[in-house]
C-alpha cells in the first residue's frame, strides 16, 4: 500500500456510489444506547374523578450527530455523505456528517483542530500517523468495534499500541508475486506456486528468474556470451520501496523493528543480508532491471510494459492497473512470495479511527463498522482494489466466491490459494506502520541510505553501518 494517498482508506472515488448495497449489515451494536420507547402511562387521580387524558408527549430522542472527516475533494465528499445518509436513514439514533478535506491540507487542518480540542468524532488517518496519534493520546480504544458481531477483521489487520486496538484496516492488502503467463509458456517454465506449502525458495526464485531473462542474442545469465548491458527481457523485479522491503529482512529471519516496535532491527546480520540479496538481482544475478526504490509504479513498469516476467507488488494492483492491463491482452497470474528461510508477506491497510475528543465513541464506532463493512464497499472489493477485512470472507467459501468468481480476478483456485489462504496464513504480517510510530521518517532515511546500493557503489552492510545511528534516531523521533 502506498505510503502517502493509502488506498486501504483513501482512495474514493465514483465507485463508491456503485458499492452501497442496501444499508449494509445492520447488526446492532449492544454498545451504543437506544432510545425510550414508552410514553408516561395514564392513572386515576384521587377524589375518585376520571382521570385526564395525558398530554402527548415526544419521545423520540433526538439523533446523535457525529462527524467523520476524509481527505478528499468536495465532490469525492459529497459522495461519501451519499453512502453516510444511507446510514442516516437505516436507523433513528445516530446522524453521520462528512467533512471532506483536501489531501495536502488534510493533517494540518487536523492538528490545528487537535490542538483547539475541535477533532471530528472520527475519520480517516494515514497508516503511517496511527500509533504518533494514540502516543500522543488523540485515539480512542476501539477493540469494542466487533462485540456480538458474527465475524470481526483478520487478526494483522489491528492496528495496536500499548496493548489497545487503535483501529482496524478499512481494506486490506497483501504483497504478492505477480507474473506473465505467456513468457513462462515461451520460455517452458513452470509457474510460480500458488499454494504456501510449495512456496519457492529465494535460490529456486533466482533460478527461475535467470531461466527468463534473455538479451538480445538469446542467452541468459551464467550462458557463455551473456550480455547484462544487451537484456530484452527480465526474469524478476522485487520492489524495493522501504516498507515492501522490510519483507525480505524478515524472511531471513531478521527485520526491520523488533515484534513490539520498540525496538530497530535493521543493523542485524540477517536484516543486512536480505537487503543485498534483492540488490544482487540487479548487480550479480542480472535477473532484475535498477530500481532505485523511489516510485510507488512497480507493476506498471515490469509486467504492464512487458519487460520482465514476474515482479512482486500489492495485491491493489489487481483493480488499480491489471484489470485494464487484462483487457489489452496481457495474460498475467498471481503466486505467493518466495522466502529467504521463513515465508513471510505482509498486510496493510489504511485506517478508519475514533478520536479520543469526541464525546460520542459508542456512535462513532458503530458508524465505522457499518461503513467498513464490505457491503458499503462492495465496487472496490470487487475490481480488486481492496480486500475484505472480515474473517469470514476468507472461511465461508459461499462468500469467498462471491468476492473472487468474477472476471476481474485470475482464477478462482489460483487467486484463493495465492491471496485469499495467503492472507489469513501464517505468512501474513502487518507492515511496521501497525504496531511501531516514525515509520514516515525512517522509511525516508532509508530509502536516500539505500540509494548507492541499487547502484552497487557501497553494500548493504556498510551503508546500513554507517547511518544506524541515524536510523535508530528517526525511529525514535529525534532525528
Amino acid at each position: 500500500m502506498k505510503a502517502s494517498k493509502s488506498i486501504g482508506a483513501g482512495l474514493l472515488s465514483v465507485l463508491l456510489v456503485s458499492s452501497v448495497v442496501g444499508c449494509g449489515n445492520n447488526e446492532k451494536n449492544t454498545a451504543s444506547s437506544t432510545p425510550s420507547s414508552s410514553a408516561p402511562s395514564s392513572s386515576a387521580s384521587s377524589g375518585g374523578e376520571a382521570s385526564k387524558t395525558p398530554e402527548k408527549t415526544d419521545t423520540k430522542k433526538e439523533k446523535v450527530k457525529i462527524t467523520y472527516s476524509m481527505w478528499g475533494s468536495a465532490e469525492e465528499g459529497n459522495v461519501t455523505q451519499a453512502v453516510a445518509d444511507k446510514f442516516n436513514a437505516s436507523q433513528d439514533r445516530i446522524e453521520v456528517e462528512v467533512v471532506a478535506i483536501p489531501w495536502e491540507s488534510y493533517m494540518t487542518k487536523l492538528n490545528t483542530q487537535a490542538t483547539g480540542g475541535q477533532l471530528p468524532d472520527t475519520g480517516m488517518l494515514k497508516e503511517d500517523g496511527v500509533i504518533q496519534w494514540s502516543s500522543e493520546g488523540m485515539l480512542n480504544d476501539v477493540s469494542a468495534m466487533y462485540e456480538g458481531s458474527d465475524s470481526k477483521p483478520l487478526d494483522s489487520l489491528a492496528y495496536k499500541y500499548q496493548g489497545k486496538t487503535l483501529a482496524y484496516a478499512a481494506a486490506n492488502e497483501v504483497l504478492l508475486l505477480y507474473y506473465n503467463k505467456d513468457m513462462f509458456d515461451k520460455a517452458g517454465v513452470a509457474y510460480p506456486p500458488s499454494a504456501l506449502d510449495k512456496a519457492w525458495t529465494w535460490d529456486e526464485f533466482v533460478a527461475t528468474a535467470k531461466k527468463l531473462t534473455v538479451d538480445k542474442k538469446g542467452k541468459h545469465p551464467g550462458e557463455d556470451g551473456f550480455d547484462k548491458d544487451s537484456i530484452v527481457q527480465y526474469g524478476a523485479s522485487v520492489e524495493n520501496l522501504p516498507w515492501q522491503l522490510e519483507t525480505w529482512a524478515l524472511s531471513n529471519g531478521g527485520g526491520f523493528y523488533s515484534a513490539d516496535g520498540t525496538e530497530l532491527r535493521i543493523g542485524e546480520d540477517a536484516s543486512v543480508e536480505a537487503i543485498q540479496k534483492v540488490a544482487d538481482l540487479y548487480l550479480k544475478d542480472h535477473v532484475a532491471p535498477l530500481s532505485v526504490g523511489q516510485t510507488d509504479d512497480g507493476i506498471q513498469r515490469t509486467i504492464i510494459a512487458g519487460t520482465v516476467a514476474m515482479a512482486t507488488n500489492g495485491a491493489w494492483n489487481v483493480g488499480t492497473s491489471l484489470n485494464t492491463a487484462k483487457e489489452e491482452g496481457l495474460n498475467y497470474g498471481v503466486a505467493v512470495l518466495p522466502y529467504m528461510k521463513d515465508k513471510v508477506t505482509l498486510n496493510t491497510g489504511g485506517a478508519n479511527v475514533v478520536f479520543s475528543q469526541t464525546k460520542h465513541p459508542a456512535e462513532a464506532m458503530e458508524w465505522l463498522k457499518w461503513y467498513n463493512s464490505e457491503e458499503n464497499n462492495w465496487g472496490l472489493i470487487s475490481s480488486g482494489i481492496w480486500m475484505p477485512t472480515l474473517e469470514k470472507w476468507y472461511t465461508d467459501e459461499s462468500l469467498t466466491r462471491k468476492w473472487v468468481e468474477n472476471p476481474n480476478f485470475p482464477p478462482y483456485d489460483e487467486y484463493k490459494s495465492a491471496v485469499v489462504d495467503y492472507a489469513r496464513s501464517s505468512a501474513a504480517r502487518p507492515a511496521a506502520w501497525f504496531y511501531t510510530n516514525h515509520t514516515t521518517d525512517f522509511n525516508t532515511l532509508l530509502g536516500s541510505v539505500l540509494g548507492d546500493v541499487w547502484t552497487g557503489k557501497t553494500t548493504a552492510k556498510d551503508a546500513i553501518a554507517k547511518n544506524l545511528d541515524a536510523l535508530k534516531a528517526a525511529h525514535s523521533g529525534n532525528n
